[in-house]
């Protein structure tokens, strides 16, 4: 009996034990513009309509990137389930752009959290190299709740001029993550980098063995298109600029750029409405299990 038991410790040790899977997504909302309102695509027109959707997918955590503070106070009002980390860019405080990562505050506890900058001074509010606007990186370490299980979250938003920006950006973002979260962790990053699958800094993060992209290794995938659209729906192309990364060995269920619409009702006639866009990119849905339990 002893023997039998002794068997059956070992094979249980032998089983490999896998995480849980969490939901995760990258969304750019488009930074609040009043030359938007003109349009029907201001912050006003879209606010409601975009935190119904976030709330439908549910999602455990998110990067959003072009967030100012009135945004984020309107999106945490409308969606109570969530809590934030992150920095206005400007000031290291309230001002200008957020890149805030969000999470369920039932589901996840934060143990540290922080904020740097895409420049040659990453420790203090500074412009980068040939960056036109300043730009951050945010990030926490979560630990859920029930599981245990913990992980590193960043976002970020690469510039949209600095080429050598976006490259060193990248560089340092690596940099950073071995820094902060060490070599072993498991990690997400998401945000909006400004370039596609095609570009020298996508391929600077995903040439190392630490992060891959959840696109290539989903079981299901559902892209149909770009993930910026201009707020026009009938653009098209294959260039991915929003990305979510994972850390090497995960394995990820899902990813889904969704090409979600609303109508606008007050242009209603002989059942025909104008098509209009919760904002300028498509939020990204991604459900990732990092893999073996250490």
């Amino acid at each position: 009996m002893k023997r039998l038991s002794l068997i059956f410790a070992v094979l249980m040790l032998s089983v490999t034990v896998y995480g849980s899977e969490f939901h995760f997504g990258s969304y750019n909302i488009r930074v609040f513009n009043n030359g938007d309102g003109k349009h029907y695509d201001g912050w006003t027109d879209r606010c409601d309509v975009m935190c119904d959707l976030i709330a439908a997918l549910g999602y455990d955590a998110f990067g959003a990137q072009e967030v100012t503070r009135r945004q984020l106070t309107d999106m945490l009002d409308r969606l109570p389930e969530y809590d934030y980390v992150g920095v206005g860019r400007d000031d290291g405080k309230e001002g200008g752009e957020y890149s805030p990562v969000f999470y369920r505050k039932d589901k996840f506890k934060v143990l540290e959290s922080g904020t740097f900058w895409l420049s040659e001074s990453p420790e203090k509010v500074s412009f980068g190299w040939d960056a036109a606007c300043r730009r951050v990186c945010s990030y926490a370490k979560l630990k859920d709740r029930k599981t245990k299980e913990v992980f590193w979250f960043f976002n970020t938003h690469m510039d949209h001029i600095g080429i050598t920006a976006r490259r060193e950006g990248a560089r340092l973002i690596l940099a950073k993550i071995h820094e902060i979260a060490g070599d072993e962790a498991n990690v997400v990053l998401t945000g909006d980098f400004n370039v596609d699958q095609r570009n020298e800094a996508y391929s600077t993060i995903i040439s190392t063995e630490r992060l891959v992209d959840s696109y290539w290794i989903a079981k299901h995938r559902f892209c149909p298109g770009p993930t910026f659209n201009n707020f026009v729906p009938t653009v098209y192309s294959d260039s991915r600029i929003d990305h979510v990364f994972v850390s090497n060995g995960s394995k990820v269920s899902s990813y889904m750029c969704l090409t979600a619409h609303y109508w606008r009702k007050d242009s209603l006639s002989d059942g025909q409405a104008e098509v209009h866009l919760p904002s300028d990119h498509y939020p990204l849905s991604v459900r990732v299990d990092f893999g073996k339990k250490k």
